[in-house]
């Protein structure tokens, strides 16, 4: 196992934002007092604290709250035990595992992660900020978040409930996305990172940013910054962290083929590995002049065709307005079949990654009972 290297601490050039001597003294001390008192510890990554349990516990909390990860986490390492266990599987029960859980990128690159720590560190994780963020889908801030917690020794975490507390604390002005801004964050957090407990203050940090010092409705009453938290007694709050350039999000149509035999099946075709939904499965897609088209390219003897209710997904950088077409094929013979597409059992589904519209489609199609 690799060993940490710990470094001196510098602190930040003077300025309107920056720390003061008796900022980085006391502030860990004060966080660390308030999570002994209050902060979680009861966590199921918190038990049996491995590098494995850490970084999947990690890598799922990356823009999805606790409580929504917890159930995900424990059927995870259920099924996927040990860095050679996910390795081993291949990416469809990968994401089986993932589906509902959002941004499937964080699957794919943790099952390429895996492979890449079987091959080059013989299945464990290494312990240096910098090889684990050579590793797909780690990047600087969930690095120091595994070291930190896994070794107690000193790293850096920058998460985004630790940029509201010090853009708050410190009155950071700016939209944490800009590179200026980002790091006039980095630099104050690693000042304030302590020596010692640095897995403690790790977990604290987080803990506090999520549970006290939260998006809206902050608890300022119970907090123990009040008495130097800058935004507090400027009595500017909810102007930190900055908010990102608002712009209208376009938004882009698509017809997706329901296509169900007298199997209770229902086609479904694999994404590219690459893109949007990569490596899922989903409906066939194409724009409603095409699926005349579509249906006779695929053998698919129509028996009846009919529109179901539309619906729109939205992504980070769009929406998607979803107009579901479902159609009964003849035969389920008829259907053209390749290593991109399937019959999926309504009643014995087979444990594959499945795009969020997909289980919403299949959800109605089982209250009509098709």
């Amino acid at each position: 196992m690799c060993c940490v290297i710990t470094h001196e601490r510098t602190l930040p050039e003077p300025g309107s934002n920056q720390l003061a001597n008796s900022d980085a003294e006391t502030f860990a001390p004060r966080l660390l007092h308030w999570f002994d008192q209050f902060g979680r510890k009861d966590l199921p990554w918190q038990h049996n604290i491995t590098p494995y349990r850490v970084w999947v516990s990690e890598i799922m909390l990356q823009q999805t709250q606790v409580k929504t990860v917890i159930p995900y986490f424990e059927r995870f390492i259920e099924r996927f035990p040990t860095v050679a266990a996910l390795a081993d599987a291949d990416q469809d029960s990968v994401l089986h595992q993932w589906t509902g859980l959002g941004y499937y990128a964080r699957g794919r690159n943790l099952h390429k992660a895996a492979l890449q720590i079987v091959a080059d560190y013989n299945g464990e994780l290494p312990l240096t900020v910098d090889e684990l963020c050579a590793l797909p889908g780690i990047g600087r801030s969930t690095a120091g978040a595994i070291v930190a917690i896994c070794t107690d020794q000193f790293a850096v975490i920058l998460d985004g409930n630790v940029k509201r507390v010090l853009a708050r604390y410190l009155a950071i002005d700016g939209w944490p996305g800009q590179t200026k801004v980002a790091n006039e964050l980095w630099e104050n957090a690693e000042a304030l990172t302590p020596q010692q407990r640095v897995a403690h203050y790790t977990q604290a940090i987080m803990d506090f940013g999520a549970t006290l010092c939260t998006r809206t409705k902050p608890d300022c009453p119970n907090c123990p910054f009040t008495s130097d938290c800058k935004a507090h007694l400027d009595s500017r709050i909810e102007f930190y962290p900055g908010k990102k350039p608002t712009k209208s999000l376009p938004t882009k149509t698509t017809c997706m083929l329901v296509i169900t035999n007298d199997h209770s099946e229902v086609m479904l075709e694999k994404r590219p590995p690459a893109g949007l939904w990569g490596g899922l499965w989903s409906f066939p897609e194409t724009d409603l002049a095409g699926v005349d088209r579509y249906l006779a390219d695929s053998f698919v003897i129509s028996q009846t065709k009919e529109s179901m209710a539309p619906f729109r997904h939205t992504f980070t950088h769009f929406h998607l307005e979803i107009t579901p077409i479902h159609i009964h094929a003849a035969a389920r013979d008829r259907v053209h079949e390749s290593d991109n597409l399937l019959w999926y059992s309504l009643t014995q589904p087979p444990a594959i990654g499945l795009t969020r519209p997909v289980t919403r489609i299949i959800d109605s199609l089982e209250k009509t009972h098709v």
